[in-house]
């Protein structure tokens, strides 16, 4: 009799045993434990979180020298955290927040990774992001829009795509930076908008979910991008929202119960939002999904107010008011993931209690991380309600003290933030 061969297991087999083992060996530690005992490990450390993240604005070490072209994302991706956690930065803080993100906007428009740095469109996005966040009038007024409008039209490419810098890759992170940056600043237009709905249509792959270009393989980031910027230009219905629906509800991790970003890949925090953004977004399009399902032949040529709302489309849409509106929608679904699953995730595996949060066991925390591990905790915390009233407490895990501020699912700003500052820049 032959002796068996020894399963021979991949490089991802391996690594996702090694994640399944850290994580239920977590979540056994917590199920055995004494309910006073897992009261405090399901606590969202707010205070130790708010000084990890004040800490790294004030300074920051030599190691992150490798980040010296994304500096107005680690402004963004810190500034919002702390919004999302409830709190703010002092004024001093602020001012420098802005001197220096002011020093970032190029002369041309837009703005880079830094002073004198080349303008792209991903620290375009965070560093009005961060200036939203921020919310005074003089982080607002400090974005120069007609030049950065110029910058948009520069970036633009005859695909519909946008490309991220001068000469740059093309790909559908640059059109959702471009089109979620003019939205909130109300200068989105026809010319902005011309022929994007195709180029994120040719992105949608086999599976449902959205790939970064045409050909690739879906991903959850580029998903939420694609998504976004569909609903943002009144041209989500172009999408196959079943399949999309069915590619995301199936990324969230069985074992795990967060969510991975592609298909066969480990889980990750970050994903929390990302895929959970597209969860979000597709609860108010369930009317839509619907409408798809009855007629598979929906998509063609219609847009998400000529089946949704009844709204004319043969009138000239105002795209700026497109982001403002479509927030109003009630959902009118259920969540489509597991949101307490989730948050036990995100606070038992993702949360570091000295401060910050990671990507999974194992991990450092980083700044990436907890921007997204709480932007996904937000949108779960609010999933059975709106962004403008208070959930209830069965649907926040651990205390009713891990309440965050609700996240506007389109931009990814505090929702007041991204009210005040689509208020403050439609009357200019």
């Amino acid at each position: 009799m032959e002796a068996p061969v020894p399963e021979q297991l991949t490089e991802t087999q391996q690594n996702q045993r090694m994640v399944e083992y850290e994580v239920a060996r977590i979540y056994d530690f917590f199920l055995r434990a004494p309910r006073s005992a897992q009261e405090f490990m399901l606590e969202l450390q707010r205070e130790n979180h708010i000084e990890y993240l004040t800490n790294g604005l004030n300074h920051l070490g030599p190691s992150f020298r490798v980040l010296d072209a994304n500096r107005p994302w680690i402004c963004y991706w810190i500034l919002h955290s702390i919004a999302l956690l409830g709190d703010s930065v002092d004024a001093e803080l602020e001012a420098r927040a802005i001197d220096f993100l002011n020093r970032c906007q190029d002369s041309g428009g837009g703005y880079g990774g830094g002073p004198g740095q080349l303008p792209h469109l991903a620290t375009t996005y965070a560093a009005v992001n961060s200036l939203v966040t921020l919310g005074s009038h003089e982080a607002l007024s400090s974005i120069n829009r007609h030049k950065l409008y110029t910058f948009l039209l520069q970036m633009k490419h005859p695909s519909g795509g946008f490309r991220m810098h001068d000469q740059g890759e093309i790909d559908v992170r640059a059109c959702y930076t471009a089109i979620s940056v003019a939205s909130i600043l109300n200068i989105l237009d026809d010319e902005l908008v011309q022929n994007v709905g195709n180029y994120i249509q040719s992105c949608q792959t086999f599976e449902g979910g959205i790939a970064g270009e045409p050909g690739s393989e879906a991903h959850g980031g580029y998903t939420f991008c694609g998504l976004a910027t569909l609903i943002l230009i009144n041209e989500v219905r172009r999408l196959d929202l079943r399949s999309l629906l069915d590619w995301v509800v199936f990324r969230q991790a069985g074992l795990e119960c967060g969510f991975q970003g592609r298909t066969n890949k480990l889980v990750d925090g970050c994903y929390s939002f990302w895929q959970g953004g597209v969860c979000s977004l597709l609860k108010r399009l369930s009317l839509d999904i619907d409408e798809q399902s009855v007629q598979p032949d929906a998509r063609e040529g219609s847009s998400f107010d000529d089946l949704s709302t009844g709204v004319d489309t043969s009138r000239k849409v105002n795209y700026n008011d497109v982001g403002y509106e479509f927030i109003k929608k009630h959902p009118s679904s259920q969540p489509l993931f597991n949101s307490l699953a989730l948050q036990q995730y995100i606070l038992l595996c993702a949360q570091v209690p000295e401060g910050g949060l990671r990507d999974k066991p194992g991990k450092p925390k980083d700044y990436y991380h907890t921007c997204y591990c709480l932007s996904g905790l937000s949108l779960c915390q609010y999933s059975l309600s709106n962004e403008d009233s208070p959930p209830l407490p069965q649907a926040v895990a651990g205390p009713y003290s891990n309440l965050l501020e609700p996240v506007h699912p389109l931009y990814n700003v505090v929702f007041e933030r991204a009210i005040e500052a689509l208020d403050f820049f439609r009357g200019k």
